[in-house]
């Protein structure tokens, strides 16, 4: 048995504890010297621990274990923080019993020790009240213990005492009790916990102190060291966990850390000496200053090691601060400002390196002397103390006849020409309010004038005005003068001088914004016919001089620069403002044609152009922009220029709705092939000697998912302006070739294809393969398709197309002549293209049962056909007369709506059917 233990000897034990060593005689005193782990007991632990009185070893084992977690709680929590637990553990025969143990820390003969008492928690008794007495005052040392003690069973929280209910922020512990740990442990925390108590399997198991991210009721967080001891609550197995808040902890030991960064870190050199100004700290920032490391500097006199005699004593009388030359470690100067405060031990000396700072000014005043922008310090009661040479050139003065005077007695002026009521540091000097490049004239000292862009700053911002103020500026007289220049080059037309683009829209914007404006505007938007002709034939410099020659007349015209401008290329605008009246708009309209078409001699050569004007009225109340009036004007003249150039032509909502419509149709072809848009209806052909079909005429449509049914006549030349008509009649090609081989396939008939070709088409050195390929693939034989070519598509390039058509021969298939009798050709010009028939034009056909004339021509055209071996096809039949004639007339084929409208290649059959039936009706 350990040595006695006098309980009184405890002179800081709590009095509860005392009390319950006095009443219970199932109680021991226990000490602990946290120092050296000294552990003594009183009489009476070994009873208590169900242990040999004379077996002191396994008496301090068993001690040990139970008082573990409070020993490691001491170590790690605040000095004087009174703890208590329940700790069970099994008697030598395996009876499982649990003790009470409850301490504080003191100091004790100069060492920290844990003085504390162990009761048995639930002894083998049979006198209930003792037992209850106990249990009460056990629960009272817990409820009074001031860190959170907690029993969690089966992961549900079973008990919490009063101190756990504050630190989680609960108004009572029915907030916490039945509720799950998780709930309160921050998610990453969970793997740690979890882990630590999955090796607490035996009943007194204490975990490892660790700390924990804890959540509170309110979902604020804190920090906490935890132990955890295995334990039972109520016969089961449970968890008694204590929790110390280390927050504030962390937070000042993070301070410390911070103010120890800083130090560390600063930029200044932080020197602590003692009282008779011996180094004891000394930062990197000093060894980079000074030149010594810390294990050099540290013990030495402070004056040896900055190199320069320092009283911190006498400096703190005079303010603490000062400015002084120190040696580095080499024996260079090092220029700095030295504060000095008194501390508990000595003092502490922050030296800032100055030697930069000095170095740049100097560096400053050199630079400042050599700029070109005049520079001037200006006092706080407005007198120049500074002048660079580069400002008294600028100015006109020498340099020592500015000093002492005020800038306030010059003379400036503002853009506009009026006299500034005030210099433009003025303002800054009194308020502190920087001023930005602000342009004014000045008047030199003879008489002329500087155009500068001056700015102003406050040199003591943080002081209350007048302030001294730095002064600098630019002579920008050359370079504003160049500037006006590009701004009228930025704004004007070089060739003719009249207004560009850019300041006709911004001055029809100005018109159409200007306030109180009652009365309409007129745009007229003006384009030269036949000016490409001349441009192209006679050279860019004729056509230069013809532009400039109408400009000229434009202005004359309306008489003012003011209304006339450039648009671009051939095209001008002019503005009538305050003219809404239709009529005399299209008065001045005609005048201008009239004038634009005089002859213009040059190069004693005279040359003629016409113009086709489009015409918009903007009324006050118009919200279009300037660039929709000038889009709109633009639509007139392009209207103005289908009606047959030289017209004149006003914009209404139907033009540009066609427009629109024409762009949006343009728009959507692009994507038709691939949206299946486009498909084919095929027309049957009458053989008129067996009267049966033996041909279809495959015919494009569209069908627009807004528009619907749009015509050929409207989107073909669409795709022809727009190029997209390769890709279009590549597609019809190959589609026409599929879909008829599978008929003729299908239906066993021995049918011909005939197909249309674009004059774009044939300038395509790529068509004769595509049209080898779509047959290959296709598998239809090249006599069963006949391409068709307008006769005007001929005339407009015979040689590229005579030798288009020879190459599409010599890949089998039959050529055509669509609409023979509208392009002017001759027999001859036929005779020389590899041809197999020619259509007839269906306006030949309209007439043709009842005008001589008409049969006439047909007749010449079967009979010159028929000469030069082509056969010849009629379109537009409309009526069983017209078919009569034909046939008597010998032609060999006819098509038309009285023998079948074209259909898809799914009613194709049915198509076919009915044509034969009427082909035999006479």
């Amino acid at each position: 048995m350990g040595e006695s233990y006098r309980l009184e000897d405890a002179a800081r034990l709590a009095e509860e504890l005392r009390d319950l060593a006095c009443e219970v005689n199932r109680a021991a005193a226990w000490s602990y010297r946290l120092s050296d782990g000294e552990l003594k007991w009183s009489p009476g632990m070994s009873g208590l621990l169900q242990v040999d009185d004379g077996d002191e070893r396994k008496i301090r084992r068993r001690l040990l274990e139970l008082i573990s977690p409070l020993v490691h709680s001491a170590e790690n929590g605040p000095a004087d923080a009174p703890q208590a637990m329940e700790e069970p553990f099994r008697t030598q025969a395996g009876e499982s019993r649990s003790v009470f143990l409850r301490c504080s820390t003191t100091v004790y003969r100069g060492d920290k020790c844990l003085v504390g008492i162990a009761v048995d928690a639930a002894p083998p008794s049979t006198d209930e009240r003792m037992d209850t007495d106990i249990a009460d005052r056990y629960r009272r040392l817990i409820e009074l213990n001031p860190d959170t003690v907690c029993v969690h069973q089966d992961g549900i929280i079973v008990y919490v005492n009063p101190a756990g209910v504050r630190m989680m922020n609960a108004s009572s512990p029915d907030e916490i009790v039945g509720h799950p740990i998780t709930q309160f442990v921050a998610e990453r925390s969970q793997p740690g916990l979890f882990s630590r108590l999955s090796v607490a399997n035996e009943p007194g198991t204490t975990t490892e102190p660790a700390e924990a991210e804890m959540v509170r009721v309110d979902g604020s967080r804190m920090l906490c060291k935890s132990v955890a001891v295995r334990t039972s609550w109520h016969g089961r197995p449970a968890f008694q966990v204590i929790l110390h808040d280390v927050t504030a902890q962390r937070a000042a030991e993070a301070a410390l850390r911070y103010q120890a960064a800083l130090v560390e870190h600063v930029s200044n050199a932080i020197i602590a000496t003692s009282w008779d100004g011996v180094v004891t700290s000394w930062n990197p920032a000093a060894e980079l200053i000074y030149g010594y490391s810390a294990a050099q500097a540290r013990g030495r006199r402070v004056a040896e090691v900055v190199g320069a005699g320092i009283d911190p004593a006498a400096l703190l009388t005079v303010g603490g601060t000062t400015e002084a030359k120190h040696r580095h470690a080499d024996g260079s100067p090092v220029l700095v400002r030295v504060s000095a405060a008194e501390m508990s031990d000595g003092y502490v000396l922050v030296c800032t390196d100055e030697t930069a700072r000095r170095t740049a000014e100097q560096r400053y005043a050199t630079v400042v002397s050599l700029l070109d922008e005049g520079v001037l310090i200006i006092d706080k009661g407005g007198r120049i103390v500074t002048a660079n040479p580069a400002a008294a050139n600028i100015l006109g003065y020498r340099e020592d006849a500015l000093l002492g005077t005020s800038p306030e007695s010059w003379l400036t002026y503002d853009e506009d020409g009026n006299r500034l009521p005030e210099a433009p540091s003025y303002r800054t000097r009194v308020t502190g309010e920087p001023e930005n490049r602000r342009v004014t004239r000045f008047e030199r000292a003879d008489r002329s004038s500087a155009w500068l862009a001056i700015s102003a700053r406050s040199l003591t911002p943080d002081d209350s005005p007048p302030h001294r103020t730095m002064v600098s500026f630019t002579d920008i007289t050359e370079p504003r003068a160049f500037r006006k220049q590009l701004e009228r080059e930025a704004t004007h037309d070089p060739l003719t001088g009249l207004a560009n683009r850019t300041m006709v829209l911004r001055r029809l914007q100005a018109a159409m914004r200007e306030t109180g404006r009652t009365t309409s505007t007129g745009v007229m938007f003006i384009d030269l016919d036949k000016f490409k002709i001349i441009n192209d034939s006679l050279g860019h410099v004729v056509g230069d001089e013809v532009l400039r020659v109408a400009g000229e007349r434009l202005r004359a015209v309306m008489r003012s620069d003011e209304h006339v401008g450039r648009h671009g290329g051939d095209e001008f605008v002019v503005l009538v403002h305050d003219e809404g009246d239709a009529a005399r708009l299209h008065a001045l309209a005609d005048r201008i044609r009239r004038r634009l078409t005089e002859p213009i001699m040059i190069d004693g050569r005279q040359l003629h152009v016409d113009a086709s004007i489009g015409i918009v009225l903007v009324p006050p109340d118009d919200s279009r922009s300037a660039e929709d009036v000038l889009r709109d004007a633009d639509v007139a003249m392009y209207e103005a220029k289908t009606r047959g150039r030289g017209r004149v032509a006003f914009f209404d909502v139907q033009l540009r709705e066609r427009l629109q419509r024409y762009l949006e149709l343009e728009q959507d072809l692009r994507a038709a092939v691939d949206r299946d848009e486009l498909w084919l209806a095929y027309q049957p052909i009458v053989n008129l000697h067996s009267n049966r079909v033996s041909a279809v005429e495959g015919l494009l449509r569209w069908t627009h998912p807004q528009h619907g049914t749009v015509s050929p006549e409207e989107f073909i030349p669409m795709a022809e302006e727009s190029d997209l008509i390769h890709h279009i009649g590549s597609w019809v090609l190959s589609t026409a070739v599929e879909q008829i081989s599978q008929f003729r396939s299908d239906i066993g008939l021995d049918l011909r294809l005939k197909a249309n070709l674009s004059v774009r088409q044939l300038e395509d050195p790529e068509l004769p393969e595509a049209v080898d390929e779509a047959m290959r693939k296709s598998g239809l034989p090249g006599q069963a398709l006949s391409l068709e070519i307008t006769e005007s598509a001929l005339m407009h390039d015979p040689v590229t197309a005579a030798r288009m058509l020879q190459e599409l021969r010599r890949h089998g298939v039959r050529l055509a002549i669509d609409d023979f009798g509208t392009g002017y050709s001759s027999l001859a010009q036929l005779l020389r293209l590899p041809l197999d028939s020619l259509k007839i034009d269906r306006s030949f056909i309209n007439d043709l049962a009842h005008s001589r004339d008409s049969e006439a021509l047909v007749t010449s055209i079967v009979a010159m056909a028929h000469a030069v071996d082509l056969r010849v096809i009629a379109e537009g039949v409309e009526n069983a007369a017209q078919l009569a004639v034909l046939r008597r007339l010998g032609c060999d084929q006819a098509q038309g709506y009285y023998l079948g409208r074209p259909s898809p290649v799914q009613e194709l059959a049915g198509t076919i059917e009915v044509a034969n039936r009427r082909a035999i009706i006479e």
